[in-house]
Parts: C-alpha cells; structure tokens; sequence
C-alpha cells in the first residue's frame, strides 16, 4: 500500500461510489459545510477543527487531502453511483500500518438519510481496508445513546466491545466529556450479509 493510493483511492458498489473529496471544487465544499453544521451531526460529534462557513469548509478539506497524503487518513466522498449526487462522508482516520489498525467515521446529509447510505459505505470502506490496506482491526466509536450509529455498526459486523468512559467530548464543547460506545471489526470475523440497494 502507498499513500498515493489514499488520495486517489475509489471504491463502487451497492449503488455507491466512493471517490476522494476535491479540496478546492465548490460544490464539495458546500456539501462538506452542510454535513458539518447539520444539527443532528452537531448533536453526537464535535470536531477537532470547527467548520462555520465556506471559508472553513476549504480550509478543512484541504486539511483531509494533506492528512490522506501522510497515508494516516483515507476520506471519501459518498456519492449514488447513477447520479454523482453527494451523499455524505466515510472516512478512516488514525490508519497505523504497523499495527494494521484504523478508526472509522462517518456522517450523511440529512436528505439522503433513511437509504441506509451510511451502511452500505461502511460495508464497501470495511472491504477494501481489509483487501487494499491489509489491515487487521477497524474500530467505530460512538456518543452513548446513539442508537442509529450502533445499530449500523453491529449490521456491519462490528461488534460492541464496551463503554468507554469520558472518552468524547459533550456536543461542542471541550471542557465536558461523554462516555461512548466502541465497536470493532476484525479481518477475521465473518462477512456481515449484503445490503439491499434501495
């Protein structure tokens, strides 16, 4: 694997196309804004970098691209593989080669949600960070009391591991924290059944 593949790196299937963000295309960085200051999104996460207008959208998309070219991040931009349109975002970050594990995040815009998009992404990332990467474990957190999240997690084969504590921060702020859920998915576990394509 090289980090070129990170930043170039594409991935079809289940009605998805999964292609790199472009740091400087605008109708990108209008969809990253609206995925970023959605209020559901804003609910359970809270970024390291705020993102409160255009000029932060650019800023933080050319941030990713930088971070994919590290080979420590892969983003993708989720898209209906007939129409290009921009579903949302699917992303492993903290990717350790030598330890051959990674963490996985993702957010969907609020007019593509209930296609079970998030899902299928998380499917089609898992699949080609096993076969491509070579990893080992991939790792989902997220907020207690997230119950969406942790139902697409135990569909995608990543099993509940625990409840860690304190371990995010309280919806944007960074002197509270929030105990989260951590699920995981090994190389080895079994393959969980295909999605149906809305």
């Amino acid at each position: 694997m090289t980090t070129h593949s990170l930043t170039d790196a594409e991935i079809r299937g289940q009605g998805l196309h999964l292609r790199p963000w472009r740091a400087d295309d605008p109708v990108d960085a209008d969809a990253w804004l609206r995925g970023l200051i959605d209020p559901e999104f804003r609910r359970w996460n809270t970024p390291l970098r705020q993102v409160d207008d255009l000029a932060d959208a650019y800023e933080s998309l050319r941030a990713r691209v930088k971070s994919a070219e590290t080979g420590r991040v892969a983003s993708f931009c989720v898209t209906d593989a007939d129409t290009g349109t921009i579903l949302g975002h699917i992303g492993l970050n903290e990717i350790d080669q030598n330890m051959r594990l990674a963490r996985v995040g993702y957010w969907i815009l609020p007019e593509a949600r209930g296609r079970r998009v998030a899902g299928r992404a998380l499917d089609l990332v898992s699949g080609w960070a096993f076969t491509e990467l070579t990893l080992f474990r991939i790792e989902l957190g997220h907020a207690l009391g997230h119950d969406v999240s942790c139902r697409i997690a135990e569909r995608c084969g990543y099993r509940y591991e625990g409840t860690l504590r304190g371990a995010m921060p309280e919806a944007g702020r960074w002197d509270q924290f929030r105990d989260a859920h951590l699920h995981a998915r090994l190389a080895t576990d079994p393959e969980p059944e295909p999605y149906e394509v809305p």
